[in-house]
C-alpha cells in the first residue's frame, strides 16, 4: 500500500519562512546532490511551499517517460514565462503539441546539414581570429560564437542584428538570477528586489527586441531563405492549416535563443578546460581530430566519425549538466511507493542525477573512456542530458552537431592552455556553466607541461 505524503522525508537544514531556499541558494550543486542519500523521494521546502525531489534514474524515468502525462511545467517554468512566454519550454498539453509539430521539421537531419555549414564556417573564422599566445575568456567567446551561429541559422538578413545584441547583453543577467528566482519563497514573487528587475527588465527587452525583428520580416515579406524565423512564419499546422501568431513565433524564437546559448557555451567552455587538463585525453583526441579533418574544418559528414570528440562532449555534459527541472501533477500519481496528489510540485536534477556514485564509478572525475561500449555500465535511462519523453529537447541533434564541430575545427589548429591565476568553478544557472575560462591559445605541436594543470 502506497505511503501518504507527509511520510517523505525532508531535506536537512530547513528554516523557519524560508525552508530549504537559504540552503539552495547558498551551494545549490551541492544541495541537491545530497539529497541522494536523504532518499529516492525528498520533500524540499521553498518558503513555505513543499517540492518533492525525485533523486534516482528510475524515478526520474517514470516523471519524464512513464507517467509524463499525468505532468504539466511545474514552478520553474511559471517563473521564466515572462522571458519565454508560452513557447516550447513552458506550454503544455495540446499547445505543446501543436508547436512542436511545426517546430520539429526545422530540426530534421537535412536542415541541420545545412546548418552544418554556418557552425563549420564561423568555428573557422573564430580559430583564424586568433593568434598564438593570446589570452580569451573561453566562456564569452564560446557564448558569443553561439549566439552568432544560432543568430545566422535564425534570421536570414541584417535584421538579426538588434537581437543577437539583446541576447549577449540580457541573456546573462537572465541565467544569473533564473535558479533563484525559481527558489524564492512565493512572497518574494512581486516584490521589487533587484533579482527580479534585474531579470523582468531583461525579459522584457530581449522580448521587445524579437517582437520588432519579426514586425521588420513582416514588412519585408516572404524571405524563403529556410532560415528558422522563416519557416515559424511560414509554418501551417497540417490537420487545421492555422499559422503561429506573431506572440507564438516571439515566444519560440526566445525559447531557441535561450535554450541553444548556454548548453552550447557551456560544454565547449568546459571541454577546453577538461582537454587541456588531461594531456591523454588531448593526445588521443588530436589524432583523432588529425586522421578525420586532414587540417580542414569539420563538416557534418564528419560529426559521426568523430567517436572521440563525442564522448569528451559526453562527458562534459554529465558532469556539468541541466541543474534543475520541475513538473506538476495534473492527477495523483505513485513515485517511490509515495501518494502524491494533483497540483504537486515535483523536481529533479540531472546534475545529481548523473554524478550518482551508485551510477557512476568515481563520478567526479573526467574520464571520456567510460562511454566506450565495453566499459559503460550506467543503464540508458541514467544518462538523460537533454531530458526524456515528449518534453525532450528539440534542439539536441543541433547542439551536438554544433558543439562537435566547433571543438574539432579549433583543435585542428590550436590548442588551449589554462591562464594562471583562476581555476574554473561551477556556477549554477540552467547548467553547471563555469564561472570564468582563461585559456592561453598555443599552436598545434608546442609541448604540454608534464604534470596535470589545475589539479
Amino acid at each position: 500500500m502506497a505511503l501518504a505524503l507527509k511520510e517523505v522525508p525532508k531535506a536537512p537544514g530547513r528554516m523557519p519562512l524560508l525552508g530549504h531556499a537559504a540552503a539552495l541558494g547558498r551551494q545549490p550543486l551541492a544541495f541537491l546532490r545530497s539529497l541522494r542519500s536523504v532518499g529516492d523521494l525528498v520533500r524540499v521546502d521553498l518558503g513555505t511551499m513543499p517540492v518533492y525531489v525525485v533523486t534516482s534514474a528510475e524515478l526520474v524515468r517514470e516523471v519524464t517517460v512513464t507517467q509524463a502525462r499525468a505532468f504539466e511545467k511545474g514552478r520553474l517554468y511559471d517563473r521564466v514565462r515572462p522571458l519565454v512566454g508560452n513557447g516550447l519550454a513552458t506550454a503544455g498539453g495540446e499547445v505543446h503539441r501543436r508547436h512542436r509539430r511545426l517546430i520539429q521539421p526545422m530540426f530534421h537531419q537535412t536542415r541541420i546539414a545545412g546548418y552544418a555549414d554556418t557552425m563549420s564556417n564561423r568555428a573557422r573564422a573564430l580559430a583564424d581570429s586568433w593568434s598564438p599566445g593570446q589570452i580569451i575568456a573561453v566562456e564569452q567567446v564560446m557564448g558569443e560564437l553561439a549566439i552568432e551561429i544560432l543568430a545566422e541559422t535564425m534570421f536570414s538578413t541584417d535584421i538579426g542584428g538588434p537581437a543577437v545584441e539583446a541576447v549577449r547583453r540580457d541573456l546573462p543577467v537572465i541565467l544569473k538570477n533564473m535558479l533563484l528566482r525559481a527558489a524564492s519563497p512565493k512572497l518574494l514573487d512581486h516584490l521589487p528586489i533587484p533579482a527580479n528587475r534585474a531579470f523582468d527588465a531583461a525579459s522584457r527587452s530581449m522580448r521587445q527586441v524579437i517582437d520588432d525583428v519579426i514586425a521588420g520580416t513582416r514588412r519585408s515579406g516572404p524571405s524563403h531563405q529556410g532560415d528558422l524565423l522563416s519557416v515559424l512564419l511560414d509554418a501551417r499546422d497540417a490537420d487545421t492549416g492555422e499559422a503561429l501568431s506573431d506572440e507564438e513565433v516571439r515566444d519560440e524564437l526566445v525559447t531557441i535563443l535561450f535554450a541553444g546559448t548556454e548548453t552550447t557555451a557551456s560544454t565547449l567552455s568546459w571541454a577546453f578546460h577538461e582537454i587541456a587538463r588531461h594531456p591523454e585525453v588531448e593526445k588521443q583526441l588530436l589524432a583523432e581530430v588529425d586522421e578525420v579533418l586532414a587540417g580542414r574544418s569539420a563538416t557534418m559528414e564528419d560529426v559521426p566519425r568523430l567517436a572521440g570528440v563525442r564522448r569528451v562532449l559526453d562527458e562534459v555534459i554529465r558532469l556539468h549538466g541541466v541543474t534543475l527541472l520541475m513538473r506538476r501533477t495534473t492527477q495523483e500519481v505513485s513515485l517511490g511507493g509515495f501518494t502524491v496528489p494533483a497540483g504537486t510540485e515535483v523536481a529533479f536534477s540531472l546534475y545529481a542525477l548523473h554524478r550518482d556514485p551508485a551510477l557512476y564509478e568515481d563520478p567526479d572525475s573526467f574520464d571520456p573512456d567510460r562511454w566506450l561500449p565495453d566499459r559503460r555500465k550506467a543503464p540508458r535511462e541514467a544518462f538523460v542530458p537533454f531530458g526524456a519523453g515528449t518534453r525532450r529537447c528539440i534542439g539536441d541533434a543541433f547542439a551536438w552537431t554544433e558543439a562537435t564541430i566547433v571543438l574539432a575545427t579549433v583543435l585542428a589548429r590550436w590548442q588551449l592552455r589554462p591562464a594562471p591565476g583562476h581555476t574554473p568553478k561551477e556556477a549554477a544557472s540552467a547548467m553547471a556553466h563555469p564561472d570564468h575560462v582563461p585559456m592561453e591559445v598555443v599552436p598545434r605541436g608546442v609541448p604540454l607541461p608534464a604534470r596535470r594543470v589545475g589539479g
